[in-house]
Order: C-alpha cells, then structure tokens, then sequence
C-alpha cells in the first residue's frame, strides 16, 4: 500500500520561502509521476505543479511558474516543491499525489482524477 505524508507547511509572511516534502513508502518512488495539489476554503482542488517519473519532466500552474520549483529525490523516496515569493493567494491545504504506471485514464497532469494516491495534506498560510 502506497503511503505520502506531506510537511513542511506553515505560516510565512508575503514575499517568503517554504519546503514542501512528500514522503512516499510502500514502494519506489522510480516509476511514479507526483503531483502537488492545492485547496483553498470554498475553492476547488487545482493542480500546482508535477513531475514525471522517467525523464522528470515538470510542470506548473501559470500563477506559479517562476516561484515554485518541483523536483524528486528518489534515493529519498521524496519529492519535494520549493515555494519563494509567496503571495496571500497562495494559502491553501496542499496535497502531494501519486501517479503508478498501472494508473487508470490519464486527463492531464492537473487533474486529480488522473492520481491514485494522496496524502493527508499540510497547511500553508501566507500572511502578514
């Protein structure tokens, strides 16, 4: 049974950094395409960024391309998203997901249906 637990969120004030982590066990982390996902109160989940699992080819939501930087250590089992200049707007329960080659139908990488697994979400509040 593939695991994620995420960290790294908290409170920061406009203009600041955090490390997101999602720790993946159960299995390797090679084969799997990540997402991270985001929620705000009376928002729908969206996709903020992913990373594949072969070539490690990223993607990002246009509001945070150029601020926030995905990327995977699998010696780790971990991937993590790098958020600098973070904006009010930015606050939301962020969730990592995981995408397994025996996946059902793939509708993009922003979309949650296209992900198996979730973790359990962590917290990050942009805030002066």
């Amino acid at each position: 049974q593939v695991q994620l637990v995420e960290s790294g969120g908290g409170l920061v004030q406009p203009g600041g950094s955090l490390r997101l982590s999602c720790a993946v066990s159960g299995s390797t982390l090679d084969y799997y395409a990540i997402g991270w996902f985001r929620q705000a109160p009376g928002k729908e989940r969206e996709g903020v960024s992913s990373i594949s699992s072969s070539e490690g080819r990223t993607y990002y939501a246009d509001s945070v391309k150029g601020r926030f930087t995905i990327f995977r250590d699998n010696a780790k089992n971990t991937v993590y998203l790098e958020m600098n200049s973070l904006k009010p707007e930015d606050t939301a329960v962020y969730y990592c997901a995981v995408r397994t080659p025996y996946s059902g139908t793939y509708y993009g990488w922003d979309s949650a249906a296209s992900y198996d697994y979730w973790g359990q979400g962590t917290q990050v509040t942009v805030s002066s």
